[in-house]
């Protein structure tokens, strides 16, 4: 018997600044559902979720959600107004009993509950909301960008959490990893519509491109039947005969159906152009060293970086990549040691703060106001790569139209923001490039191409990514942040970097469970790093004790809350979510602590 929705929206249309946003909309979100919610920017994502959640009303249509059934919803800019500290906001509605599920989140997440939200960078405040979101546990979790601002440990943190959980949940990402691990349906905005599809996010790309064919052929057999409908209306027996007013009336019908076609957005025309050759040496530097107080960033680290090297920056956020880069290239001096740059240098820099952009400024008004774009006399025009242009000629290249060249900064969507820097970054000629997390809010099309363009550029990349696929695509060598003032060297991108670490990284430590206490005094220690192991099962044999550890710990918290023998009557909501979360966890405790068990007899038969 097919279960209920636990979400549902039905002909759902809405409309802003006159413009149809979505029309004769529905969708269903069913138990279980683990759903990526994809599309271009602007396509109105982000809105459709806001719908989904019950925090924007459509014009026409219904939202139904079940009585008993609750619904979460993370979004990109949190308000945390009204709290005094992370942590407050974190725990709101949870009683001291649940305290633990904050800490847990904001331990797997990298922030501080006791933060101040006066001092709080927006970083930190996505992952307090996350942390929040998390600890609620509600049925449906509707998650919009949830990667931005998280580095790579905490992405994965967050991967594992909503691979071990039973909720249904739908995603709004750019992080195709990510999708890719989570996923196993795919809801596709495209031009107000949205189609559904019963696979992940790792067969969208075939599966778009294969309904674009349709439409492209179905549209082209419209054009032949209507060049052939005109021409008979032309040339062929009078068109004024009564007998023959069905067919002129047809091919007048066809004509609307041709123009009622909407055409799919098209590609960003970005480019890259490369400045004159820099030098064959870029960047060399020799026993550097920096420290702010009692934290060191980085002692006595050298590195020689070459014309054409694509060189990325991995590790927890504020570990100092920023402020490594800021030393490489000049910006910043050393405590100790020497940085010696390449002749020929012209460095162009992506921030990720996006200080680049006055949020009160409009698209128009931003890149003329740029002193290194402005062409004298002429307040239309900018210079692109030596050239001028109109400003609304360039900003249609990055897929802006002509009514956003008045709007305001702050209008604009993340990913939109995001082109308005690149249209900015890419109008001048470089030969080092300086990306600090270029890739937050673009969608997949625009990332592909990005990915391109720096894969035929002719000079120099430093770049700060915490998007796994992104770097294992474009890096050559990664430097690994690793705390404590170690920055490490090693070839390739992310996955390359993952494989030489495990080859010397020391013995996880093994588990011992009071159930396994004889086995495991039977075996000799773990080996994660045999041969026998693939690097994937490796790296799970690594993180299973803390992942064991921490279940162990919430299950502790868990029934120390339902020992509260008036909990069911007082809270019935809690009581019944408290005990399905424990049920949930003792679940995966079991299927973990089986999951070691396999792969360490699997590393010891190797052995």
């Amino acid at each position: 018997m097919a279960q209920a929705p636990l979400l549902q929206l039905s002909d759902i249309s809405l409309t802003f600044g006159g413009e149809p946003v979505f029309s004769g909309l529905s969708l269903n979100v069913q138990p279980g559902d683990r759903v990526a919610l994809v599309g271009r920017n602007g396509s109105g994502k982000s809105t459709l979720m806001k719908v989904m959640a019950g925090l924007v009303e459509s014009d026409t249509g219904t939202r139904v959600v079940p009585a008993g059934t609750s619904v979460g919803y993370m979004e990109q800019e949190p308000d945390l107004s009204g709290f005094e500290t992370l942590g407050d906001y974190a725990a709101e509605g949870l009683g001291p009993a649940e305290m633990y599920l904050v800490e847990a989140a904001g331990q797997g997440l990298g922030f501080d509950p006791a933060r101040p939200v006066a001092t709080a960078s927006g970083g930190e405040r996505r992952r307090a909301a996350l942390a929040r979101l998390m600890a609620q546990d509600p049925d449906v979790l509707l998650l919009d960008e949830p990667t931005n601002h998280l580095d790579i440990a905490a992405i994965q943190w967050l991967e594992s959490e909503l691979k071990g959980t039973r909720k249904a949940f739908v995603l709004i990402s750019h992080d195709r990893r990510f999708l890719e691990e989570l996923t196993r349906a795919t809801l596709w905005i495209d031009r107000g519509a949205v189609r559904r599809h019963e696979q992940g996010f790792r067969a969208f790309e075939e599966w778009r491109d294969k309904i674009w064919a349709e439409e492209d052929e179905a549209r082209h057999k419209l054009d032949r039947k209507i060049k052939s409908e005109a021409k008979w209306a032309v040339e062929g027996i009078s068109a004024r005969r009564t007998r023959n007013q069905g067919r002129v009336r047809a091919l007048k019908a066809l004509r609307q159906e041709r123009a009622g076609m909407i055409r799919r957005q098209g590609v960003a025309a970005m480019e890259l152009a490369s400045a004159p050759t820099s030098g064959k040496k870029v960047i060399e530097a020799q026993g550097i060293a920096k420290a702010f107080g009692d934290k060191t960033i980085v002692s006595n680290f050298s590195i020689t970086v070459q014309r054409g090297d694509r060189v990325a920056f991995v590790g927890p956020n504020g570990t100092g990549k920023t402020t490594l880069i800021r030393m490489l290239i000049g910006e910043l001096a050393p405590d100790d040691g020497l940085v010696k740059l390449g002749t020929n240098l012209v460095p162009a820099v992506f921030d990720q703060s996006r200080a680049q952009l006055d949020p009160d400024m409009s698209l128009w008004e931003s890149l003329t106001g740029d002193k290194e774009m402005r062409v004298s006399g002429k307040a239309d025009q900018v210079l692109v790569r030596g050239e001028p242009r109109h400003v609304v000629g360039y900003l249609k290249d990055f897929l802006f139209d002509e009514r956003q060249a008045r709007a305001p900064v702050r209008s604009l969507s993340g990913g939109e923001k995001a082109r308005l820097l690149l249209a900015k970054l890419m109008a001048k000629e470089s030969n080092l490039l300086v990306l600090d997390e270029p890739t937050n809010d673009l969608d997949v099309e625009t990332l592909d191409l990005l990915q391109d363009l720096l894969g035929e550029y002719d000079g120099t990349v430093l770049i700060v990514s915490h998007d796994r696929d992104f770097l294992d695509r474009i890096a050559t060598t990664t430097i690994a942040m690793e705390g404590d003032g170690r920055a490490v060297v090693y070839a390739g991108g992310w996955s390359d970097y993952q494989a030489q670490k495990a080859e010397t990284a020391p013995a996880a430590a093994k588990p011992v469970k009071p159930a396994k206490e004889e086995a495991a005094k039977a075996k000799p220690a773990p080996k994660p790093q045999a041969p026998g192991l693939s690097f994937t099962e490796k790296h799970r044999l690594e993180e299973l004790p803390g992942v064991i550890a921490r279940l162990e710990a919430e299950i502790g918290k868990l029934e120390q809350l339902l020992a509260d023998p008036e909990l069911f009557t007082r809270e019935p909501v809690k009581f019944r979510k408290a005990t399905e979360a424990l049920t949930e966890r003792q679940e995966r405790l079991a299927a973990a602590e089986e999951e070691w068990l396999e792969l360490e007899e699997k590393a010891e038969a190797a052995g």
